[in-house]
């Protein structure tokens, strides 16, 4: 089958939306079916192309049997309202465009977490009558509001009106939790209408290694414990704890233990700025790193760090990076409420404690310093629940069964 694919991230990109649509789509074309990816010039989250990449018309590659077709997109950093919508809005006209030159594809999938991606599907849905699958992957513009980026209740007011309609209109919609499932529920979306494909990791690529001692030696890391967070430094990530508790363990003369920042975002200079007013030592800013090298990072990683915000919205929120470091069998500190701390918790595979709360963090880290058993314990049982239940390969195949029984003939769209 022809599948076109809306997305606004993917790979070279790294963060969560672009290795979703990635495992998903080249397992679909191992497979034997054609699938279009549509998207922008790889820019997260700094707005500036990747290195080998121009913001131009239109420019086409092919990753992994993907066909990759990046449309003119006005490119921003991950902040600001004004300029992020004008992004989005912008994505939205050109793949509209461009789609009108394509194929009719069999299928058309688009994903969040910004719905004006989702609305680039509706649109082109009409235009070629094919069914629409509709990804959620975050509450559009409940969780912009969550977070304090947008305030106006006007603009919001007509944007969740646009939320509900493209709910309507989608032939389907596959979410990534039971937590989102409930919100869509709760805005009165049919439950028939809605399937749960979750995150998951590639237990191939995250597997257990031994540490990189060439990343080590590059940060000075050696006989330290590292506490790493990888991932995009996000207004939701609520990351402000990390330099919070590296000052209450420098004040402790805990020197042993280190806080690893891989990634950069819209409070990446807000945090550097926290960390050098404190004038701290144990906090390392490694930049945006390539996903390659991601696996590298986890190696040397003694525990991963993730955190939210303390919102209720994000108690509905599992963050895929627990799946990675998990596969990597890495002890996962969790600092998210809700369906997030009880997978962990299920899994046996780390320590939930109190979002925001530097603290306890800090008490957490000098226990777990103290007891290699234990880490060993949550290791083992997290690399196991993830191959288990969160391998990419089955996942990927539930959702090819979504949109196959979509297509069956005779299937009431």
């Amino acid at each position: 089958m022809r599948v076109l694919f809306f997305t606004h991230y993917f790979p070279p990109e790294g963060n969560a939306p672009a290795s979703r649509t990635l495992e998903n789509c080249r397992r679909w074309v191992s497979q034997g079916h054609q699938v279009t990816v549509v998207t922008c010039t790889p820019n997260s989250p700094t707005g500036i192309p990747y290195s080998g990449y121009e913001n131009r018309l239109f420019q086409r590659e092919e990753i992994e049997g993907i066909e990759v077709c990046r449309v003119w997109t006005y490119l921003a950093a991950n902040k600001g309202v004004f300029h992020r919508t004008t992004s989005f809005i912008s994505f939205m006209l050109s793949a509209i465009i461009y789609s009108l030159w394509r194929r009719r594809p069999d299928v058309i999938i688009a994903t969040s977490p910004q719905f004006f991606c989702g609305w680039a599907g509706v649109v082109v849905s009409w235009l070629k009558w094919r069914p629409l699958i509709l990804e959620i992957r975050d509450i559009w513009p409940e969780s912009i509001s969550a977070v304090g980026a947008m305030r106006n209740r006007f603009v919001l007011g007509i944007l969740e009106l646009l939320e509900k309609w493209m709910y309507a209109a989608a032939t389907h919609i596959v979410t990534v939790g039971k937590g989102y499932r409930q919100k869509l529920l709760e805005r009165n979306v049919p439950a028939n209408k809605i399937s749960i494909v979750t995150n998951g990791a590639d237990t191939e690529f995250f597997r257990p290694l031994p540490p990189d001692e060439a990343v080590r030696q590059e940060y000075g890391l050696h006989d330290k414990f590292v506490c790493a967070s990888i991932g995009t430094l996000g207004l939701s990530s609520g990351l402000q704890i990390v330099p919070k508790a590296a000052q209450i363990l420098h004040q402790r003369n805990r020197n042993d233990i280190v806080f690893m920042l891989v990634g950069d975002g819209a409070i990446g200079d807000e945090l550097k700025q926290m960390v050098g007013h404190m004038g701290l030592k144990n906090v390392i800013f490694t930049g945006r790193q390539n996903k390659n090298r991601v696996p590298a990072f986890l190696s040397i990683s003694d525990v991963c760090l993730a955190h939210l915000q303390r919102r209720e919205l994000f108690q509905t929120v599992i963050p895929s990076k627990i799946f990675e470091a998990m596969a990597m069998a890495k002890p996962i500190l969790l600092g998210v409420e809700g369906l997030a701390a009880e997978l962990v918790e299920r899994a046996g595979a780390g320590v939930c404690f109190e979002p925001d709360n530097a603290e306890q963090l800090a008490d957490i880290l000098e226990q777990l310093l103290d007891d290699p058993a234990r880490l060993k314990q949550y290791a083992a049982a997290g690399e196991s629940y993830v191959r288990e239940h969160f391998n990419w390969d089955n996942l990927s195949r539930e959702y090819l069964e979504i949109v196959e029984d979509i297509l069956r003939p005779g299937k009431n769209r």
